[in-house]
Parts: C-alpha cells; sequence; structure tokens
C-alpha cells in the first residue's frame, strides 16, 4: 500500500489522499469512521505523527500529516493495514479495501501560506461534494478536523496540532474567540468560491516556494532511494545537470 511516497525526511509535512478500491467505500457508517480516527490515533501515538487537518468522505479521505521522524511510508502501512483488517472483520468481507496507492504531495511549512492552502482545501471539501446545503454552516459536516478546530473550550486530540494552520491566517490558537475568528474567515473563503469552480489539488509531488523546490531536489539528489520515482527523480536529474553545466561554464569563463 505504501508504493507511491516520495522524500522523507525529519519535520516533513504531506497532504495524503487515498480512495477505495475501484472507488468503493472506505466508510459504510460513522461506526466506521470513528473505528479510522481511533486508529489513526494509534498510529499518531506509534510514529509521532502530527495531524494538521483531516477529512473522511464516503470512497476518499485527505490527511495532511507531519512527521518528525520521517516515517510516513512506515506509518501509511500500518494505518491502513489496520484499518482495512479492521474494517473486513466488522463487515465480514475480505480483500483490498484502498486503491492501493495513496498519493502524497510535499508541502511547505515554513509559514508562507502554503500549509493554510492545503488545510483549507482540505477543510472545504465536504462543500465542494455538495455534502452541506448552502445554508448549512461548514462545522455542520462532523467528519473533518475542521469542527474540532472551532471548540474552543473543548479538549482537542493530543495528536490534532491546530496551532500552525491557524498561525498563517494570523490567529492565535490559544486566545479566546480562535475558533469564532477561523469560521469567520473560512466561511468567508467558502461563499467567495461558491460560484466559482474549486482549484483542483496541485499536481505533482510538491507544494511550495521555489526556494523550497530546489531544497527538496537537493535532497534527492543525496538521498535517492526506493521511494523516490517518477516526476521528483527527473526533475532532480534536470537540476543537478544544469548546475553542472553552469559550473562547467564558469571554471571556462563562458557565460550561459
Amino acid at each position: 500500500m505504501a508504493r507511491k511516497l516520495r522524500i522523507q525526511y525529519p519535520g516533513a509535512i504531506y497532504h495524503v489522499m487515498n480512495r477505495g478500491d475501484h472507488q468503493e467505500r472506505i466508510f459504510c457508517d460513522d461506526e466506521d469512521r470513528k473505528r479510522f480516527l481511533a486508529t489513526l490515533a494509534e498510529g499518531c501515538e506509534k510514529t509521532g505523527w502530527q495531524i494538521h487537518s483531516y477529512c473522511l468522505m464516503t470512497n476518499h479521505l485527505h490527511l495532511v500529516i507531519e512527521t518528525p521522524n520521517a516515517n510516513l511510508v512506515e506509518g501509511m502501512k500500518w494505518l491502513l493495514g489496520v484499518y482495512t483488517a479492521r474494517f473486513n472483520r466488522r463487515h465480514k468481507v475480505f480483500g483490498h479495501l484502498f486503491s492501493g496507492r495513496y498519493k502524497a504531495l510535499i508541502v511547505d511549512g515554513s509559514g508562507n501560506g502554503y500549509l493554510k492552502s492545503v488545510g483549507d482545501y482540505v477543510h472545504l471539501n465536504p462543500a465542494r461534494a455538495g455534502l452541506l446545503r448552502p445554508e448549512q454552516p461548514l462545522e455542520a459536516y462532523r467528519w473533518s478536523s475542521y469542527p474540532v478546530y472551532l471548540a474552543d473550550t473543548s479538549p482537542r486530540p493530543a495528536w490534532l496540532r491546530v496551532d500552525r494552520l491557524l498561525g498563517e491566517w494570523g490567529i492565535r490558537w490559544d486566545q479566546p474567540g480562535a475558533g469564532a475568528q477561523f469560521s469567520a474567515v473560512m466561511e468567508a473563503r467558502r461563499q467567495a468560491e461558491r460560484d466559482q469552480e474549486f482549484k483542483p489539488v496541485p499536481r505533482g509531488w510538491c507544494v511550495g516556494s521555489q526556494q523550497f523546490r530546489t531544497e527538496m531536489l537537493e535532497h534527492i539528489e543525496k538521498q535517492r532511494g526506493q521511494w523516490h520515482y517518477g516526476a521528483e527523480l527527473s526533475e532532480s536529474a534536470e537540476a543537478k545537470a544544469e548546475r553542472l553545466i553552469t559550473q562547467a561554464l564558469r571554471v571556462g569563463g563562458i557565460r550561459p
């Protein structure tokens, strides 16, 4: 299940998406969703993961995961495998539940707004999918981290980290009224986009600035391994070639 992952290093943030096998359901009811969140909590305890946002739909899910221990591959293998076993046992079925590959985009967490963009995309998923009526607030959809963000007075799961995403909105997570502020900006964004086509998740392997992308390409060049493939390997090789050519021209006194 974990073949499709890319760069691993301590503190990396990933937007992870996965769908049901043949687009089938991965959550048949609320009990399945509760079991997945319980499994996710166990996984975070085992791996040290911090979750910035999540959304559980019917046939797919979104997770924004920070990995202090550079262990996304191992953690996803455990999470998807254990949840599949629990789902199959409960519903008395056999075989694959997920499509076999999850997509993971590495996200620039430097505070320049990329984490906010990804988190907002995840939280707006129910509205985008038409699961909420126009008059319903976004928090009416229970199975995302968004209602938990708004709960100023209720304890949040230890594995859900809200400070960084709220910080990119300019909201102090530990101040009274932070949830109300976040609700206001998200409903305003939802309204602004209601009559427009939602932007898709960026294609490729990276969501971040050009400097962040360059740093990741240098990391790939030094740490090429079995979890690097396709687009990022090609781009890393091209970046290395351009760097070597530029250095050779400079030595020869030739301007590019």
